[in-house]
């Protein structure tokens, strides 16, 4: 498998609602991914860490170019600084969830999964 996710931005302190760090990446759809993680109550006393995927909306990602737009209107035709995408309160979407992935690494691997599987069935 060919990987598809470029890496545009990786955070260590974000604005996301999480104390770990960030990874955002470009996809061939023309889309901004992030990957970031979190802890979560498994039993009294006890924490896992769960991996989240969104979507960026408030950004578009030109694959072959590679270069970042702002889906504001009046700025679209203006690339930004990979940097420019963490910023305060993100418009982002959750698309999943996942509780059993151990590492960034295994979560950056899902992704290119689920865009190799995406774009054979489009």
């Amino acid at each position: 498998m060919k990987p598809r996710a470029k890496l545009l931005h990786k955070t260590c302190t974000t604005y996301l609602p999480s104390a770990s760090p960030a990874h955002f990446y470009g996809m061939p759809d023309g889309n901004i991914y992030l990957i970031f993680s979190r802890f979560y109550n498994v039993a009294f006393d006890r924490s896992g860490l769960e991996f989240i995927f969104a979507r960026h909306t408030e950004f578009s990602y030109d694959y072959e170019n590679d270069k970042i737009f702002s889906r504001d209107r009046a700025k679209k035709m203006l690339p930004v600084f990979a940097e420019t995408i963490d910023k305060p309160n993100p418009k982002i979407k959750i698309v999943e969830t996942i509780r059993d992935l151990k590492s960034f690494g295994e979560a950056l691997s899902y992704l290119n999964t689920k865009s190799e599987h995406k774009l054979k069935t489009a």
